[in-house]
């Protein structure tokens, strides 16, 4: 049997090794990652909708306040908004600039998500738009079908992008956002609903394989959700891989989103309950903060 000085004396050895590498690497012995879903007090947690449109057939039947209530209801503090055409958007933000975080769409006139990459007078009209107005985006723009024929016009909106380092939300599968970083890889990219119809796996693998793209996860909130108490499996594993490039939205693309905006929003929080405080804080808007340079808070609700 051991005596108890000698086991003070390893012990106090322990210690001392233990000591002399945490000052060598200049770090604290680890805590223990706390796991607990943030559950209802998600509800004390900001948003930040990254992904709404105000487009024309909206703005009678919501009026501008009317969309800031909406939001003021449902704690979201800041909104990242486009709109067909793009004067929704500035009406939005003019009326209340603490709260929109505005971006161009090229939708107007007859240029529209099937056509705008070959509409006519495009580059000249995107260009008038960003020098008037403060765009924090390109977007959201669908790509369809790749069409490698509109390579052109994509290097010019990528230059676009970059010379005033914004971003680009694209609508598409995998394979267009995927053509777009081969055109430039320092591109900066939104995949707008994750991808939409891909399969969750499809989206694991294009958000592994580009390190810098950011993902909102608007109409994704179901497949998200799952069925029963937990997270669908392979929604949760990119959830927590990607924690840090994640973002949650509404797409308010028909009037009836903007009448089902709250139970949307409801749904947002339900799958952020069952994430630990530190990951639901990010998705829900510290990645925001962080991409766009912001400071949101709830303090900004009933602000414009």
């Amino acid at each position: 049997m051991r005596s108890i000085s000698s086991m003070r004396l390893a012990i106090g050895l322990t210690a001392g090794l233990t000591i002399g590498l945490t000052s060598l690497l200049g770090q604290s012995p680890a805590k223990a990652h706390d796991t607990t879903p943030i559950g209802d007090a998600v509800n004390e947690l900001p948003l930040f909708d990254a992904h709404v449109h105000y487009k024309e057939p909206a703005w009678e039947q919501f009026p501008v306040e009317s969309i800031v209530e909406l939001m003021d209801k449902n704690g979201v503090a800041m909104a990242l908004v486009s709109s067909t055409p793009d004067e929704g958007t500035i009406m939005l933000w003019e009326y209340a600039p603490n709260r929109i975080v505005p971006e161009l769409r090229p939708y107007h006139a007859n240029a529209n998500s099937s056509n705008w990459a070959k509409a006519s007078g495009m580059e000249d009209y995107l260009l008038k738009r960003l020098e008037t107005y403060p765009h924090e985006g390109i977007g959201e723009f669908h790509i369809h079908r790749l069409d490698t024929s509109d390579e052109p016009m994509f290097r010019t909106v990528i230059g676009m992008a970059k010379e005033r380092d914004i971003y680009l939300h694209v609508h598409s599968d995998a394979e267009p956002v995927r053509w777009l970083y081969s055109l430039d890889p320092e591109v900066k990219i939104i995949w707008a609903h994750a991808g939409l119809g891909e399969p969750a796996e499809t989206v694991y693998s294009l958000m592994h394989d580009f390190p810098t793209l950011i993902a909102d996860t608007s109409l994704r909130e179901h497949a998200i959700l799952g069925y029963g108490d937990t997270l669908d499996p392979e929604w949760e594993k990119i959830i927590f891989a990607f924690q840090d490039r994640l973002m949650v939205g509404s797409d308010t693309w028909v009037n009836g989103q903007w009448e089902n905006y709250s139970a949307i929003m409801d749904s947002n929080r339900a799958w952020l309950a069952k994430l630990p405080e530190d990951v639901a804080r990010k998705i829900a808007y510290q990645n925001a903060e962080r991409l766009f340079g912001r400071e949101i808070s709830m303090e900004q609700i009933g602000t414009r």
